[in-house]
């Protein structure tokens, strides 16, 4: 008998029949918690309005809210909100240009070691970290194939430079509930 673990590996095909909401990530499947508490919605929202807003001048990028990303066979994400600088077909295969996670409870080990990985691989220029409690955010910039840290923002503005166009962000913004 072998002593070896069995690990069960899903492909899209079986994330495409799964009932509920799951993300796949190099086929492993993980289960999305119940819709998300008032702060984490709040806070996407934010993001997502500001994103939009400051790409309403460039023709080619878009802001996107909570839809599935399809990396590859083995890999679905549902990222909190994108940027995207193509137009995209009926699924979105293509990798983002930005990418930010709101950190839950829940989430934090898959959105600081798996998802950072698996952004980092893919190719992803921008990776924020959003932390409700802490009013702070993570800003990862990828350089040479490995996300950097730009720093620790709350108030402070940080300028997301693509290629086709810059967003001035203003971090205080996702915060004010006015």
């Amino acid at each position: 008998m072998s002593n070896l673990a069995y690990s069960e590996k899903y492909t899209v095909d079986d994330y495409n029949i799964w009932e509920g909401d799951w993300e796949l990530i190099y086929g492993d499947a993980y289960a999305m918690a119940p819709s998300p508490m008032y702060d984490h919605q709040f806070i996407s929202g934010k993001i997502y309005r500001q994103l939009d807003e400051s790409l309403d001048e460039c023709p080619k990028c878009h802001a996107i809210f909570e839809i599935d990303w399809q990396i590859s066979y083995e890999s679905v994400v549902r990222p909190d909100s994108m940027v995207i600088c193509y137009e995209p077909d009926e699924k979105l295969t293509k990798k983002p240009e930005i990418i930010f996670e709101v950190i839950s409870k829940s989430t934090v080990k898959r959105d600081e070691i798996l998802k950072f990985d698996l952004y980092q691989n893919e190719g992803v220029k921008y990776y924020i970290l959003v932390y409700p409690e802490e009013k702070c955010a993570k800003v990862y910039q990828l350089i040479d194939f490995v996300y950097r840290k730009m720093g620790d923002f709350s108030d402070e503005n940080f300028i997301f430079d693509l290629d086709f166009c810059k967003i001035d962000f203003d971090f205080s913004f996702i915060w004010r509930r006015k």
